[in-house]
Parts: C-alpha cells; sequence; structure tokens
C-alpha cells in the first residue's frame, strides 16, 4: 500500500486519486442565470442530500486546477441566489457531458447541448425539460473552502419546489429506481448508471465542441438518433471534410452499399452503429456522404 500527504503531489494528481477512490458521486445538473438573465448550465459532481427538513442539497463548483479561475455557475449563484438542480437520467447523459464544455462567457449551453429550457415557478433560472426530477433553489450560504486551483465552493441550497416527471414514478407515486435511470460519477471518464454499471463518456475538456445547435436539422429530427446520439456528435471540434468523407466512401465497400440504397433511414442506422462503438467522426462522414 501506498501512503500520501496531499502536500506531497500535485493538485491534479490528489483530485485524480480523490475522484477516482470517492464515488459514484451523483451529479447536480446546475441551471443558473446572470444579472442580465442570461442562462448558464454545468454538471457538478461534488454534489449529495444533506438535509430534509428543511431540504438541503450541497454542491461544490471548484476553482480549475490550470489556471484557479472560478466557474460561471458561482459567479451567477453568488450575484442572484439562486438555482435550479436538475438530475440526470442515462438518456441524457452524453447532452449533459457537452454542456460541460468551457463555452465562452455568454453563449447558452442550453442550445449548444439541445436540452430544452422551461421556465421555473419560484426562481429566475431556468428548468432542463428532459431532466426527470427537478429542483427548485433558493441558495442559504456559499462556504469558500480555499484560494487555490482545485478549492471547492460549498453552495448550501433549500429546496422550495420540485417537479417530478410521472414516467418515474412507481404505483405508490414513489420514485422507482428501475424508470429514473440516473447516472454518476467517477474518475477519469467513467460513469455509473443506476441500472447496469459502468460505462465511459469522453470527456469534452480539451476542445470546443461544435454543439448540438450546429448538427444538420435532418439528422437532429431523425428518428433512429437520441439525445446520446446528438451529444456525441456536438462534441467533435471539427465536421469531417469534404475530402475526408470522399476517401472514406471510397476506401469503404459496406457504406457504398448502404449508400447506393437511396435510404435515408439505412443510412442513419449505420451512422447510430458507428455512434455505438463510439467511432463518432466515422458516424459524422457517413452522415455527411448523405448530406453531400
Amino acid at each position: 500500500m501506498i501512503s500520501i500527504e496531499p502536500k506531497e503531489i500535485s493538485t491534479a494528481k490528489l483530485q485524480g486519486y480523490l475522484q477516482g477512490s470517492v464515488g459514484p458521486r451523483p451529479i447536480a445538473f446546475a441551471s443558473t442565470v446572470d444579472e442580465n438573465g442570461n442562462p448558464n448550465l454545468s454538471p457538478f459532481s461534488f454534489f449529495n442530500l444533506f438535509s430534509a427538513n428543511p431540504p438541503i442539497l450541497v454542491f461544490s463548483p471548484s476553482r480549475r486546477v490550470r489556471d484557479n479561475t472560478i466557474k460561471h455557475t458561482l459567479i451567477n449563484a453568488r450575484a442572484t441566489g439562486e438555482v435550479v438542480i436538475n438530475v440526470v437520467s442515462y438518456d441524457m447523459v452524453q447532452q449533459t457531458s457537452l454542456s460541460s464544455t468551457e463555452y465562452a462567457d455568454g453563449v447558452n449551453e442550453f442550445v449548444k447541448s439541445g436540452f430544452t429550457a422551461i421556465p421555473s415557478d419560484s426562481v429566475k433560472p431556468f428548468r432542463v425539460k428532459e431532466s426527470p426530477v427537478q429542483f427548485e433553489c433558493k441558495i442559504q450560504q456559499i462556504i469558500s473552502l480555499g484560494t487555490e486551483g482545485g478549492a471547492g465552493n460549498l453552495i448550501i441550497c433549500e429546496v422550495i419546489k420540485m417537479h417530478i416527471d410521472e414516467s418515474v414514478l412507481d404505483e405508490n407515486g414513489g420514485i422507482d429506481q428501475h424508470k429514473i435511470d440516473l447516472v454518476s460519477r467517477l474518475g477519469g471518464n467513467w460513469y455509473s448508471r443506476s441500472n447496469e454499471g459502468l460505462f465511459e463518456v469522453e470527456k469534452p475538456l480539451t476542445t470546443l465542441g461544435i454543439g448540438v445547435d450546429a448538427i444538420p436539422k435532418f439528422v437532429r429530427e431523425s428518428s433512429v438518433f437520441d439525445g446520446n446520439d446528438l451529444g456525441k456528435l456536438g462534441n467533435v471540434e471539427a465536421l469531417p471534410t469534404t475530402e475526408e468523407v470522399a476517401i472514406f466512401v471510397k476506401e469503404n465497400f459496406a457504406v457504398k452499399g448502404v449508400l447506393s440504397s437511396d435510404d435515408q433511414e439505412k443510412v442513419h442506422l449505420k451512422a447510430k452503429e458507428y455512434l455505438d462503438n463510439n467511432e463518432v467522426i466515422s458516424a459524422w462522414k457517413m452522415l455527411l456522404s448523405e448530406w453531400k
């Protein structure tokens, strides 16, 4: 067994050990607005329930390790004292991950990740329609845990109203854990699905994803693709070039066969097959072969 004193290793390495060993952690999909009403949406896995009477949720936007800056969620929470915490089910996990891309100030993560913003009843931040449970919260207190990169900021939230999708309820009106199908975070790219176990989601941290809003309409509206598929497609830095698409078609006999069928659903199903195997660029080449 190795023994480690936190101050003897880098913050990044320490964070890796902590996140890899303390989990699975639930995800707070936090919706806030700035002083001018502009929305922000971001997931946080330093999150949990701490009281039922009063109902208290706590999540922590940490200072960035690489440059010690703070996140828009924290800035907005301090300015407005309000937040909506949306829970994350498996059906929305890829889009949720895409929303964590560090887009510039003023970019609407609802639009980039393809989620639907709906008004709250008692607070200004919007709710995420696709989330099965949404908590409207007033912020009681924000506690800074440090001033260096990696330091957390505990946002203590009192739930003043909650919204539950009837589809996740059992026959007695309680939440059915199979139906709600929650996901949680572990270390690295690893997540846990309450119904099935471990799976990976590629982190959108080193690139700026094009976003779901940049996906052609014929793909967004296809019955073949779900929200997770759109999240994967939106998490690419750039689309393949015309030349790359042409080479892909020329070198792939199976693709030629699908394209020659002149059947859009078959093309989309082939792209879906690539997505299921996490071959996102190949999926894009398949779709652009049809589009062009």
